[in-house]
């Protein structure tokens, strides 16, 4: 038998039972609004009764923000992973907008609330900041273009272990301080002793080569390597074989 659909209505008596039991009056389809509750002294309550998360459900409660300050979403709480994901995005981004969020347990009518409106106060992280700065000073050039998808996208640390990649090529096997010196990689013997793309290896103490994987990196990076060079050229090379 199929399940029934949930209608906006199931939730109405338990959001208004639970406002009641705090005091206040409440009544449904008052103007545009799902239901209005009203206590002495308060601001009134406006609660839009959804079946889920929409953007109309947003779009809705922003409008009663003209009525009112205490505007709450109210939904069907789910179970499983995706929903308590789809809950703490949507509690993020009702905090943004100065809404209040409630969920309603169907089975037993149980209402909890997952926050309160209040005007929203964004706490900045300067260590984010610093990150992403220092990421957009690293990268050479402008690789990648915006909204499109992550897979495959040029790193400042890929552009740092493909001019490490370049330099080997040219140099063959070289100590790790010289390619940090040539290339201007500070972290270089870090970057090829974790070996993050395989494309190097260690052939004596401090001193490494192109792998396998490596040499094969070379064909299939040829065009990035090559607008790579231009921009940021080796400082003092060396001539060719100098490496040791």
């Amino acid at each position: 038998m199929a399940k029934a659909a949930i209608r906006e209505a199931d939730l109405y008596l338990p959001v208004k039972r639970m406002l009641e039991g705090q005091g206040y009056e409440v009544k449904g389809e008052i103007g545009a609004a799902d239901l209005v509750a009203v206590r002495d002294g308060d601001e009134p309550v406006v609660v839009e009764l959804k079946s889920g998360f929409s953007l109309s459900l947003y779009h809705q409660a922003i409008d009663r923000q003209a009525l009112t300050d205490a505007v709450y979403i109210a939904v069907p709480r789910g179970t499983g992973r995706a929903s308590l994901k789809a809950l703490a995005e949507n509690r993020k981004l009702c905090r943004r907008l100065g809404l209040g969020l409630l969920t309603v347990k169907l089975a037993d009518g149980f209402v909890e609330i997952h926050c309160d409106p209040e005007p929203y106060r964004p706490r900045q992280s300067k260590a984010r900041r610093g990150r992403l700065l220092k990421e957009f000073a690293k990268l050479v050039g402008d690789p990648n273009t915006g909204g499109t998808t992550r897979r495959n996208l040029v790193t400042a640390y890929r552009q740092e272990a493909l001019l490490c990649l370049s330099l080997l090529n040219v140099l063959g096997p070289t100590k790790a301080a010289l390619v940090a010196r040539y290339t201007g990689v500070g972290h270089a013997r870090r970057l090829m002793a974790d070996n993050h793309y395989g494309w190097f290896e260690r052939v004596g103490t401090g001193v490494y080569g192109l792998s396998p994987k490596g040499t094969e990196a070379i064909v299939d990076y040829g065009s990035e390597l090559g607008k790579l060079s231009t921009a940021r050229p080796f400082a003092d090379l060396p001539q060719t074989g100098a490496g040791q």
